[in-house]
């Protein structure tokens, strides 16, 4: 299934897919800068000049170890001739191109890789163009940021598992309650809430009435990358039997130093 969003070009919606690892834009968006009411027809007379099929032509040759030379050549010599017509379909199907594809639906329309939508949107206005690729980078960066930030989330999720079952193994007394141990678990997870940002996670409830989630989810990357460490030095913290209070004061003093490390932050205070 493609990956869709959209991003704004001078106060113009332009959609934006990805598919099998390739973005594509909308180069029908586009094409309404030039004429809102009839946008295929923008698309077909620049798909009708010369210089468009051997561009096309040029990158599916070198992406695109499937693509017809054969149909191209005959597009080719026919380019520029008044009666030569070409639409994008036609293109696909007879060359196995993948730079353009079409989309039916409510999020259809043309859309093309992004080289070739940069190119058509240089066709139409190159100033477009430009303002086009500044917040296509912007949308990707921004994509590898929320990546990064998933990653990290996933990662302190996967030692919160060895965190839990260090708790299981020497801080949970047999035979008793599911409710009992959940409170030592919560108890533990507290350990590192107050050690990483001050204060419970009823606390930051009480203080974030408005807020959905819990504390974790509103940390930052270097936030979640400190918590992850302290994670795993709290399940050996434990299995060394190092009280509770003790391990408080440690996993603090270990926060800020690894904090000061990834921000370059000294003003925090240690806990007393």
């Amino acid at each position: 299934m493609a990956k869709k969003n959209e991003i704004i070009v001078k106060d113009v919606a332009i959609k934006t897919i990805s598919k099998d690892g390739i973005d594509y834009i909308s180069i029908t968006d586009i094409a309404r800068q030039k004429n809102a009411t009839d946008p295929n027809g923008v698309i077909a007379n620049w798909m009708r000049n010369r210089n468009t099929v051997e561009f096309l032509g040029i990158w599916e040759t070198l992406h695109n170890p499937n693509f017809n030379p054969l149909e191209f050549e005959g597009f080719r010599k026919e380019a520029g001739l008044n009666a030569f017509t070409l639409s994008p379909t036609r293109w696909t199907e007879a060359t196995n191109a993948i730079g353009i594809v079409s989309q039916a639906g409510r999020y259809g329309g043309t859309f093309a890789q992004t080289d070739i939508a940069f190119e058509f949107a240089s066709w139409i206005s190159v100033e477009f163009r430009l303002y086009l690729v500044m917040e296509f980078q912007r949308l990707k960066a921004k994509e590898q940021e929320l990546l990064g930030w998933t990653a990290k989330r996933e990662l302190s999720k996967i030692n919160y598992r060895i965190h839990t079952d260090a708790i299981k193994s020497h801080l949970i007394p047999e035979e008793i309650t599911s409710a009992q141990a959940s409170i030592i678990y919560a108890e533990e997870a507290d350990v590192l809430n107050v050690a990483m940002f001050g204060m419970t996670a009823k606390q930051w409830r009480e203080a974030n009435p408005d807020l959905k989630g819990n504390i974790r989810d509103y940390a930052t990357i270097n936030e979640l990358i400190c918590l992850s460490n302290m994670e795993n030095i709290n399940a050996v913290l434990i299995n060394d039997g190092m009280p509770q209070g003790e391990r408080l004061v440690k996993l603090n003093q270990i926060a800020i130093q690894q904090m000061q490390v990834l921000e370059g932050n000294s003003s925090k205070k240690l806990l007393k």
